[in-house]
């Protein structure tokens, strides 16, 4: 765990977008999305597949990311 990005995550506030990146068995997995609660154990990311739990004692490492890009607007096939 890194004490650090544990610390960050445990004091952004609900609704600030994340990306935390995690132990999993194998290796590592980032999540990308907005904090939606924190506590001494562990932190809830909404990204786009759903809700994520993840237990403090596995992250690696955590920083706040812009909003993601604005939707390319639609092409039209007749132009």
């Amino acid at each position: 765990m890194s004490a650090a990005a544990a610390r960050f995550v445990m004091d952004a506030e609900p609704g600030t977008r994340i990306v935390v990146r995690r132990r999993i068995e194998g290796g590592v997995t980032d999540a990308v999305g907005y904090l939606r609660s924190c506590d001494e154990s562990e932190c809830v990311v909404e990204t786009k597949r759903g809700l994520v739990s993840i237990a403090l004692a596995d992250i690696v490492a955590a920083k706040e990311v812009p909003p993601p890009p604005a939707p390319r607007p639609r092409r039209r096939l007749d132009d």
